[in-house]
């Protein structure tokens, strides 16, 4: 057996996610766009290419109506460049566009990962413009970096985070993501079914991902099964039968007051009286879900089956969700699709890749990018972001500091990103956390990989401890993300020079 730390070791093992199997089987070095391999080449033919270069991942804006973000995605890019190679057909494949120099084609066959890499823990809470994932190494594999580091955060954030508002409303009631079949492709329907279960999800259809990711998977069955019956009572029948331990009956196949519930009433009755006690339960998938579900609850209990199981599905959100509960839907439990895996309100993040810093001498050199567009403005150099928590132990704001910086016990003092004019001062802080752990040393992996249920739980900690005015549905308070002072004054020094 290879070496453990080659990135191209053949050897499956025990644990590994979908993800590897791509990796060793086809190679994802060309998930990539062009232009990467276009700005390496010329690094390479100009001698830039073993320049140390640091590079920020951040995004922009939250999504629409949100206070906060939950990250996702980091695990999976870690493992990726855990074992990022080139394969001969990659090298083949790039020689063909008859573009890059023998010499930059080797230097790409004998690619070994060599960044220092820091990253604040998937499952956090994060805002917008405060790096999440800092590269330090050679610009020319640094650059390589950003296309699948922006693929592998931006989209399983989105579904994360939709799936943490889900389920904040849809609480004490647990919530399964349905998406599979609406999701944007295979990959985007495993991504999103792990980034679901890490946002909050106590299950997931997809079967795939349950396999993979040791995620609980649920079902029941289609009207198509009610369908292929002569009756809906012989449906219900049959699959009580085959699957006698908490069978769940679909119940609006036909008519869901005059069939479909009393039906399902019928069979949990034969079953009760044959010695087969279950606990009643129905999911409903069209029509006014909030009358359906209290009409069913009545009759239901009123026959002796005391909490029945309602399951609700059909194009819900954290918004529907909430108005059901406001018009006291009897559900007690959510099937969530299209609108969770494909974050409907929020197509895509605003994530981006930046160049702050070269090395010169020993020190880094800030770059900044300069936009007519002041949001667009970047924040120049290597950064630390440092969380700060009131005397509730409630997140108060995050503060950016140079990597030289340090912060004494006096009340932290910030300074906006655009407008320097506006300043903060915080007050009562009793704890400060660094946010970023350094994840890569020289290339080689130096924390153990997170498995999903500890991402879980600490993405289901950081929400709770977010304050509320963060997690409201429509306009949440906006938190503070803020320059030091320092580094607040190297940026509007940059802004005069440029």
């Amino acid at each position: 057996m290879s070496d453990p730390a080659d990135p191209r070791d053949p050897e499956p093992r025990e644990g590994r996610s979908c993800l590897w199997h791509w990796v060793h089987r086809r190679g994802l070095a060309l998930l990539t766009d062009w232009y990467e391999f276009t700005m390496m080449g010329g690094y390479h033919a100009t001698g830039r290419g073993q320049e140390r270069a640091c590079f920020e991942y951040f995004f922009r804006d939250l999504p629409p109506h949100n206070g906060y973000a939950v990250l996702a995605g980091l695990e999976p890019f870690l493992e990726f460049y855990q074992h990022l190679a080139f394969t001969p057909e990659d090298i083949d494949y790039l020689r063909s566009a008859n573009l890059f120099s023998p010499e930059f084609l080797q230097s790409l066959a004998e690619f070994r990962p060599a960044c220092d890499v820091w990253a604040i823990p998937e499952g956090s809470a994060v805002f917008p413009y405060e790096p999440i994932v800092r590269v330090e190494g050679p610009l020319f594999e640094a650059q390589l970096l950003e296309t699948f580091l922006l693929n592998a955060l931006n989209y399983p954030t989105l579904v994360a985070t939709k799936a943490a508002r889900i389920c904040q409303v849809a609480a004490p009631d647990p919530v399964v993501e349905f998406g599979l079949r609406r999701a944007q492709g295979p990959d985007g329907g495993l991504a999103g079914s792990r980034a679901a279960y890490l946002g909050g999800c106590v299950g997931t259809s997809n079967v795939l991902a349950g396999r993979e990711y040791g995620i609980p998977v649920r079902g029941t069955q289609a009207h198509s099964w009610v369908m292929s019956f002569p009756s809906e009572l012989e449906a219900f029948r049959a699959y009580v039968e085959v699957y006698p331990h908490n069978p769940i009956l679909l119940v609006d196949t036909y008519n869901t007051l005059e069939s479909g519930v009393p039906n399902a009433l019928r069979v949990f009755t034969e079953m009760r009286q044959a010695g087969r006690p279950q606990r009643a339960a129905i999911r409903l998938d069209s029509g006014d879900l909030a009358r359906l579900s209290k009409a069913a609850w009545e009759k239901f209990t009123q026959a002796g089956f005391e909490d029945p199981l309602i399951v609700a599905s059909n194009e819900l959100d954290e918004d529907l969700i909430a108005d059901l509960k406001r018009q006291g839907a009897r559900i007690n439990s959510w099937g969530v699709g299209t609108n969770l895996i494909t974050s409907k309100e929020a197509p895509a993040l605003s994530g981006v890749y930046k160049l702050v810093a070269l090395e010169r001498e020993g020190r880094w050199e800030p770059r900044l990018k300069l936009s007519s567009n002041p949001a667009k403005t970047t924040d120049p150099g290597p950064k630390r972001p440092v969380r700060l928590y009131d005397d509730r132990d409630r997140p108060a704001g995050d503060l950016l500091l140079l990597p030289e910086e340090t912060l004494d016990d006096s009340p932290p003092a910030g300074v906006d990103r655009q407008r320097f004019y506006r300043k903060y001062q915080w007050q009562h802080i009793t704890r400060r956390e660094e946010l970023a752990r350094r994840v890569f040393h020289h290339g080689r992996r130096v924390t153990p990989e997170a498995p999903l249920e500890e991402i879980r739980r600490h993405a289901r900690s950081q929400v709770e401890s977010l304050p509320d005015e963060l997690k409201r549905l429509r306009n949440p308070e906006i938190y503070p993300v803020a320059l030091s002072p320092r580094l607040a004054i190297l940026k509007e020094d940059l802004l005069r020079r440029l």
